[in-house]
């Protein structure tokens, strides 16, 4: 597939945008994948090439977490395994739904997580842990579920994994948040690797929107403050509103 130097203007900024974002307030994804339809991408090589930008973030974020010492590896290893199985089975699924019955689930999708994410109100309250044994089956059974998610759609992965890993698992904050990175960089390497073996990612576009998504990431983590989420929602919603407009354009037509 060709690929104009107006889809890399259309693409990277606003994948540098979505590094930023996810830094301050997560779902990132909700900006990222959009803005490959936007550019004129299909539906799979949308996701199949957003999958390779945005494992550019989660490989730093789990790199990070993991020399702080927030990933405990005993528990952690049994989910990224789960993750991957579930991811995997999720991509494959990805790749056989239509692409213009995909564009039609995105227009539900997309506005419902979105909504979700940004308005969300409350705190992730931490809760008297469970036994190993118990919180290591939990927590695969979730990393299971939420990486079919991520290898079929993806945005909010991490978030979705905090509040269940916390409310659910019972894992301690500090540990959840290093657990949820590993596990989305397993779902991450997972898509990609069948979306790599189907042909569906555009190399040259995905890796230099990588490196803006991580130049993104980088500069997110050091502009951190609680008033992020202010630059959050016009960014999404801006892109979220062109998304729309073009899908159903396409649709009618």
């Amino acid at each position: 597939m060709n690929i104009s130097f107006t889809t890399y203007l259309i693409v990277c900024p606003f994948v540098f945008l979505a590094g930023f974002v996810d830094a301050i307030a997560g779902g990132g994804g909700i900006i990222s994948l959009p803005v490959y339809m936007i550019a004129g991408l299909p539906v799979h090589n949308a996701l199949a090439t957003n999958k390779l930008s945005s494992s550019f973030g989660s490989a730093t974020a789990t790199y990070r977490y993991w020399k702080s010492g927030y990933i405990k590896w005993k528990q952690t290893i049994f989910c990224i395994v789960c993750a991957f199985a579930g991811s995997s089975l999720g991509a494959k699924c990805a790749l056989m739904i239509d692409d213009r019955f995909f564009r039609i689930i995105m227009l539900i999708v997309i506005p419902v997580t979105a909504a979700f994410l940004l308005f969300r109100k409350g705190v992730l309250n931490e809760k008297e842990p469970y036994g190993l044994i118990k919180t290591i089956i939990i927590s695969c059974i979730i990393a299971f579920f939420i990486g079919f998610y991520d290898g079929i759609y993806g945005p909010g992965t991490g978030t979705f994994l905090l509040i269940l890993l916390t409310g659910t698992a019972r894992i301690t904050l500090r540990e959840a948040n290093g657990t949820a990175k590993a596990i989305n960089f397993a779902s991450n390497i997972s898509a990609l690797t069948v979306y790599l073996l189907n042909s569906a990612v555009i190399f040259p576009l995905g890796l230099a929107a990588g490196a803006f998504n991580l130049a993104g990431s980088y500069l997110g983590t050091k502009c951190f403050d609680k008033g992020g989420v202010k630059i959050v929602k016009p960014v999404m919603f801006f892109v979220l509103a062109v998304f729309f407009i073009k899908i159903i354009v396409e649709l009618i037509g």
